[in-house]
């Protein structure tokens, strides 16, 4: 089974969109219960206030107080006049990675790799031509997530996304592989209409369901319901630690799979279930 929390073992289950040039965003995401926090320098910044929010954010970014979340920059592409300048400012600032917008080849990585050496890069996933170079671009030895930009994707494709998503599941498996292939975080695409709790809790399902390891938002009302549905259940935990027990009293007694529930449990299961208790675990420690 595929990881399920980042590289450094912190959850991942509601990342945040937070605008770069609105301040009072800014503050309030410090009491946030999201795991991750995508600081957005790109779609959410008119074009007369980038310079102001790069500013801004690196101001934000090093006064801190934004705890064990994980701090994403999203700067904008290097096909703008403001990409290079993003990486240069955030090369050695106060975050955890570097979001590259509309990656479509391993060349896009690279160009922002030569001017930020120290940070993980990751990935957003939103092209067309990205979503064919999926494989390649897990390659890169810098990167250590991806990001589903499904409205982005919708676009290109001309698609009239339908609740289910079938016009983009083929785009977002192509990517889960890719990211699994190679070990990496990945996390879904946002849901627009924040109001619409049912329907967001459902595409939460879905995303789960499929391997995310949790979903990118736009508005603080999302983040409860992301955090629960990608958060292992208390049944799950407690079906977790009966099959380990249990596999576990059968290699003691020279057995080689063990039964519970009526269901055949073997060394994968054993595996599975030992990562939903890290996982459970992980979620619980950035609670205290």
């Amino acid at each position: 089974m595929a990881p399920v929390v980042d590289p450094r073992g912190r959850p991942l289950r509601s990342v945040l969109y937070i605008p770069g040039s609105k301040e009072r965003a800014l503050e309030k995401a410090r009491d946030l219960a999201a795991d991750a926090i995508i600081f957005d320098l790109e779609d959410a910044v008119a074009a007369e206030e980038k310079e102001n929010a790069r500013a801004m954010l690196a101001q934000a970014l090093a006064a801190g107080g934004y705890g064990s979340r994980l701090k994403i920059v999203r700067i904008n592409g290097f096909d703008t006049r403001w990409g290079r300048d993003d990486a240069a400012a955030f090369a050695r600032a106060a975050a955890d990675a570097i979001l590259v917008p509309k990656v479509g080849t391993p060349a896009d990585l690279d160009a922002v790799a030569a001017l930020v050496p120290d940070l993980p890069l990751w990935a957003m996933m939103e092209t067309p031509a990205g979503i064919l170079n999926a494989a390649s671009i897990a390659l890169h030895p810098r990167l250590q997530g991806m990001v589903m930009g499904t409205n982005d994707l919708a676009k290109d494709l001309s698609a009239r996304v339908q609740p289910g998503r079938a016009e983009l599941i083929t785009g977002l498996q192509l990517c889960l592989l890719a990211a699994r292939s190679r070990g990496l975080a990945i996390v879904d695409g946002v849901f627009n209409a924040f109001k619409d709790e049912a329907g967001l809790a459902v595409e939460c399902e879905q995303g789960r369901n499929m391997g995310f390891d949790g979903k990118t938002l736009i508005h603080p009302a999302q983040i409860e319901t992301a955090n629960r549905v990608f958060a292992p259940s208390e049944a799950e935990v407690d079906l977790a630690r009966r099959q380990i027990a249990a596999f576990d009293a059968a290699t003691s007694a020279g057995q080689g799979v063990a039964v519970v529930d009526g269901r055949i449990v073997e060394n994968l299961h054993v595996a599975t279930a030992r990562e939903v208790l890290a996982r459970a675990e992980a979620i619980a420690a950035t609670a205290q």
